[in-house]
Protein backbone atom coordinates (compact mmCIF):
# COMPACT_ATOMS: atom_id res chain seq x y z
CA UNK A 1 0.00 0.00 0.00
CA UNK A 2 1.65 3.03 -0.65
CA UNK A 3 0.52 6.57 0.72
CA UNK A 4 0.81 9.71 -1.43
CA UNK A 5 1.46 12.35 1.12
CA UNK A 6 0.89 15.76 0.11
CA UNK A 7 3.62 18.24 -0.30
CA UNK A 8 3.40 21.20 2.13
CA UNK A 9 3.65 24.39 0.76
CA UNK A 10 6.24 26.51 2.11
CA UNK A 11 5.05 29.51 4.66
CA UNK A 12 5.53 32.87 3.77
CA UNK A 13 8.03 32.73 6.79
CA UNK A 14 9.97 30.46 5.55
CA UNK A 15 10.23 31.62 1.78
CA UNK A 16 11.37 35.35 3.58
CA UNK A 17 14.17 32.98 5.56
CA UNK A 18 15.16 31.44 2.05
CA UNK A 19 15.43 34.95 0.75
CA UNK A 20 17.04 36.39 3.26
CA UNK A 21 19.92 33.73 3.11
CA UNK A 22 20.05 33.77 -0.41
CA UNK A 23 20.74 37.52 -0.55
CA UNK A 24 23.38 37.48 2.35
CA UNK A 25 24.96 34.50 0.46
CA UNK A 26 24.75 37.10 -2.72
CA UNK A 27 26.72 39.92 -0.49
CA UNK A 28 29.24 38.27 0.64
CA UNK A 29 30.22 36.54 -2.50
CA UNK A 30 30.11 39.75 -4.19
CA UNK A 31 32.17 41.33 -1.51
CA UNK A 32 34.76 38.20 -1.52
CA UNK A 33 35.04 38.99 -5.41
CA UNK A 34 35.70 42.59 -5.25
CA UNK A 35 37.81 42.54 -2.87
CA UNK A 36 39.84 39.58 -4.87
CA UNK A 37 39.92 41.48 -7.87
CA UNK A 38 41.49 44.46 -5.46
CA UNK A 39 43.86 42.32 -4.43
CA UNK A 40 44.67 41.32 -7.94
CA UNK A 41 44.95 44.70 -9.50
CA UNK A 42 47.40 46.16 -6.54
CA UNK A 43 49.81 43.74 -7.19
CA UNK A 44 52.67 44.64 -9.46
CA UNK A 45 52.21 43.72 -12.95
CA UNK A 46 54.66 44.10 -15.59
CA UNK A 47 52.37 47.08 -17.54
CA UNK A 48 52.66 48.92 -14.14
CA UNK A 49 56.33 48.68 -14.41
CA UNK A 50 56.67 49.95 -17.73
CA UNK A 51 54.22 52.37 -16.99
CA UNK A 52 56.38 53.80 -14.75
CA UNK A 53 60.10 53.62 -16.32
CA UNK A 54 61.94 55.93 -17.58
CA UNK A 55 62.04 56.17 -21.31
CA UNK A 56 65.04 54.85 -23.06
CA UNK A 57 66.43 58.34 -24.73
CA UNK A 58 65.92 60.09 -21.27
CA UNK A 59 67.39 57.32 -19.19
CA UNK A 60 70.61 57.51 -21.97
CA UNK A 61 70.77 61.43 -21.45
CA UNK A 62 70.38 62.17 -17.90
CA UNK A 63 73.65 61.45 -16.61
CA UNK A 64 71.91 59.14 -14.17
CA UNK A 65 73.41 55.09 -14.17
CA UNK A 66 70.30 52.91 -16.06
CA UNK A 67 69.27 49.38 -15.45
CA UNK A 68 67.32 48.53 -19.09
CA UNK A 69 65.41 45.45 -18.71
CA UNK A 70 64.01 43.31 -22.01
CA UNK A 71 60.87 41.45 -21.19
CA UNK A 72 57.63 40.05 -22.75
CA UNK A 73 54.29 40.52 -20.52
CA UNK A 74 54.16 36.34 -21.31
CA UNK A 75 57.67 35.93 -19.71
CA UNK A 76 56.45 33.96 -16.36
CA UNK A 77 60.30 34.46 -14.99
CA UNK A 78 59.88 38.71 -15.68
CA UNK A 79 56.41 38.23 -14.23
CA UNK A 80 58.30 36.72 -11.05
CA UNK A 81 60.73 39.10 -10.89
CA UNK A 82 58.45 42.22 -10.84
CA UNK A 83 57.99 42.42 -7.06
CA UNK A 84 61.86 42.39 -6.94
CA UNK A 85 62.43 44.76 -9.46
CA UNK A 86 59.27 47.41 -8.02
CA UNK A 87 60.91 47.18 -4.81
CA UNK A 88 64.43 47.93 -6.55
CA UNK A 89 63.23 50.52 -8.35
CA UNK A 90 61.75 52.53 -5.35
CA UNK A 91 64.82 51.82 -3.56
CA UNK A 92 66.95 53.43 -6.21
CA UNK A 93 64.98 55.61 -8.33
CA UNK A 94 66.50 58.76 -7.59
CA UNK A 95 69.98 57.28 -8.43
CA UNK A 96 69.45 54.84 -10.89
CA UNK A 97 66.92 55.01 -14.63
CA UNK A 98 64.71 52.04 -14.79
CA UNK A 99 63.85 51.37 -18.56
CA UNK A 100 61.71 47.95 -19.31
CA UNK A 101 61.54 47.56 -23.49
CA UNK A 102 58.77 44.91 -24.41
CA UNK A 103 60.41 42.37 -26.77
CA UNK A 104 57.41 42.33 -28.50
CA UNK A 105 57.12 45.63 -29.40
CA UNK A 106 59.13 45.66 -32.70
CA UNK A 107 60.40 49.05 -31.85
CA UNK A 108 62.74 47.88 -29.63
CA UNK A 109 64.62 45.40 -32.78
CA UNK A 110 68.02 47.35 -32.91
CA UNK A 111 68.33 47.67 -29.29
CA UNK A 112 67.22 43.92 -28.84
CA UNK A 113 69.93 43.52 -31.53
CA UNK A 114 72.92 46.01 -30.14
CA UNK A 115 72.70 44.32 -26.83
CA UNK A 116 72.38 40.46 -28.38
CA UNK A 117 68.91 40.13 -26.97
CA UNK A 118 68.59 36.08 -26.96
CA UNK A 119 66.79 35.54 -23.75
CA UNK A 120 64.62 36.95 -21.35
CA UNK A 121 64.28 38.57 -18.65
CA UNK A 122 67.97 40.26 -20.08
CA UNK A 123 68.95 43.06 -18.55
CA UNK A 124 71.35 45.63 -19.27
CA UNK A 125 73.39 47.89 -17.24
CA UNK A 126 74.26 51.74 -18.58
CA UNK A 127 76.77 53.81 -17.18
CA UNK A 128 75.74 57.46 -16.33
CA UNK A 129 76.76 57.94 -20.08
CA UNK A 130 74.32 55.41 -21.44
CA UNK A 131 77.34 53.02 -22.12
CA UNK A 132 77.23 49.33 -21.76
CA UNK A 133 78.73 47.42 -18.67
CA UNK A 134 77.35 44.43 -18.18
CA UNK A 135 74.63 42.28 -18.48
CA UNK A 136 72.83 39.47 -16.76
CA UNK A 137 70.13 37.38 -18.20
CA UNK A 138 67.36 35.02 -16.53
CA UNK A 139 65.84 34.84 -13.15
CA UNK A 140 68.28 36.93 -10.73
CA UNK A 141 67.52 36.76 -7.15
CA UNK A 142 66.72 40.40 -5.21
CA UNK A 143 70.37 40.29 -3.30
CA UNK A 144 72.25 39.99 -6.42
CA UNK A 145 70.16 42.73 -8.27
CA UNK A 146 70.78 45.00 -5.11
CA UNK A 147 74.78 44.26 -5.32
CA UNK A 148 74.77 44.97 -8.90
CA UNK A 149 72.99 48.15 -8.53
CA UNK A 150 75.02 49.28 -5.52
CA UNK A 151 77.97 48.46 -7.81
CA UNK A 152 76.30 50.45 -10.80
CA UNK A 153 75.27 53.66 -8.32
CA UNK A 154 78.62 53.78 -7.07
CA UNK A 155 80.72 53.11 -10.48
CA UNK A 156 82.27 49.96 -9.39
CA UNK A 157 82.66 47.01 -11.26
CA UNK A 158 79.30 45.14 -10.77
CA UNK A 159 79.81 41.97 -9.40
CA UNK A 160 77.33 39.47 -10.80
CA UNK A 161 77.29 40.40 -14.42
CA UNK A 162 78.82 39.21 -17.65
CA UNK A 163 81.00 41.97 -18.30
CA UNK A 164 80.73 43.70 -21.80
CA UNK A 165 84.32 44.64 -23.37
CA UNK A 166 85.49 46.23 -26.15
CA UNK A 167 85.25 44.77 -29.90
CA UNK A 168 86.67 45.31 -33.02
CA UNK A 169 85.34 46.83 -36.03
CA UNK A 170 84.23 43.43 -38.67
CA UNK A 171 82.84 44.16 -42.06
CA UNK A 172 82.19 40.71 -43.21
CA UNK A 173 83.47 40.95 -47.31
CA UNK A 174 80.71 40.94 -49.78
CA UNK A 175 81.38 38.51 -52.61
CA UNK A 176 80.96 40.17 -55.97
CA UNK A 177 77.33 39.01 -57.80
CA UNK A 178 77.51 35.94 -59.70
CA UNK A 179 80.99 35.26 -58.88
CA UNK A 180 81.26 31.29 -58.21
CA UNK A 181 83.23 31.94 -55.24
CA UNK A 182 79.68 32.91 -53.81
CA UNK A 183 78.42 30.43 -50.80
CA UNK A 184 74.87 31.39 -52.16
CA UNK A 185 75.63 29.51 -55.47
CA UNK A 186 76.33 26.36 -54.30
CA UNK A 187 78.87 25.50 -56.96
CA UNK A 188 76.70 26.29 -59.76
CA UNK A 189 78.08 28.83 -62.59
CA UNK A 190 76.52 30.82 -64.91
CA UNK A 191 77.35 29.79 -68.05
CA UNK A 192 77.06 33.00 -71.01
Amino acid sequence: MTTNSPIKPETSAGKRLRNFLIAIVAIALTVALVLGLRIETSAVSLNKLYEASTPLEVAISNGKPSIVEFYANWCTVCQKMAPDIAELEQQYADKVNFVMLNVDNTKWLPEMLKYRVDGIPHFVFLNKEGESLAQAIGDQPHTIMTSNLEALVSGSALPYAQANGAVSKFSAPVAPIGSQDDPRSHGSQVVN
